[in-house]
């Protein structure tokens, strides 16, 4: 069934485009409420944050060896990582000719970098400050770049790996993505260079770029980003396999997946639709196999 021609699945592919808006709009109004309160200097904040940096600042102090480790994983995950890996990734993308993918994950990057500091500069918070700082960082505070840029990358790569994996894969990219978040969050904290508020801010920021950034591609290409993970699917399966589905497998007229980040009609403004949480837009994840073809796997097919 076409989205071009489909009561039922431009139903769907709106009310992906919905929770993509609900997402951003959902961290922006965080965001501005923490801005207003990081800006207003309210007194419970300004405590907690205090209470937390000088509790780690004492720990790193006395423990040198613990806090080179924690600069270690701080530098691994900093932004230019983060972003060496988006860029890494559009490029394949693009070489395999999922451009409209590519450009996706491009725009993140970009996108991500601009809002970043643009977010810095306008609210311009001062670091933490300490007479015998264990780490040094320069620029304002608020977002943390490393949070934000974290966040962004680990959730654009679960998406881009949700399709090649089975339940347990997913649940393990998922677990792996958190963790890796909110390691490299409490790493700012635990070095002195950034108050806990300013790394809760580059999450939510990095919720609104996210959301933002694949609402607007969808409503300019609209089904383009779903052509292009069918195309990624089928050219990353196996030669014999594409064969043996080409040759005895006609695609089938059921009603689209509803579900998944970047597939069923991925990211039909779904990032977070079905998303990382749930769902089976390949139609192989239900019996364990990874990779397995959805209704139209096959890159020419229509877009359902």
């Amino acid at each position: 069934m076409h989205l071009t021609n489909s009561t039922t699945s431009v139903t769907v592919r709106q009310r992906r485009l919905l929770r993509d808006a609900s997402l951003a709009l959902g961290c922006a109004a965080l965001f501005c409420l923490l801005a207003t309160l990081v800006t207003g200097h309210w007194h419970p904040l300004h405590q907690f944050d205090q209470d937390w940096i000088s509790g780690l600042h004492d720990y790193a102090r006395d423990h040198r060896i613990w806090t080179a480790a924690v600069q270690t994983l701080s530098d691994i995950g900093g932004p230019v990582t983060m972003r060496a890996l988006l860029g890494i990734a559009a490029a394949w993308l693009w070489l395999i000719g999922a451009r409209v993918l590519a450009g996706w994950v491009a725009a993140q990057a970009l996108v991500g970098w601009g809002t970043q500091w643009a977010l810095k500069l306008a609210v311009d918070r001062q670091r933490p400050a300490f007479s015998d700082p264990v780490s040094h960082a320069g620029g304002p505070a608020f977002p943390s770049g490393h949070a934000m840029a974290s966040a962004i990358t680990c959730a654009v790569l679960v998406g881009l790996l949700w399709y090649r994996v089975d339940r347990r894969g997913r649940t393990a990219a998922c677990a792996v993505a958190a963790a890796t978040v909110l390691t490299i969050g409490w790493t700012r904290t635990a070095l002195g260079v950034h108050w806990p508020s300013d790394v809760v801010a580059g999450w939510l920021a990095a919720g609104v770029v996210l959301g933002v950034v694949t609402a607007v591609i969808e409503l300019w290409r609209p089904g383009a980003l779903a052509r292009d993970v069918r195309r990624v699917n089928w050219r990353t399966r196996p030669r014999v396999q594409r064969v043996i589905v080409s040759s005895a497998r006609a695609p089938r007229t059921d009603e689209p997946h509803a579900d998944g980040p970047l597939g069923g009609d991925p990211l039909g403004g779904g990032l977070m639709d079905g998303g990382l949480m749930d769902g089976d837009p390949l139609g192989g994840a239900e019996s364990g196999v990874p990779g397995r073809d959805g209704p139209a796997d096959r890159p020419d097919a229509p877009v359902r």
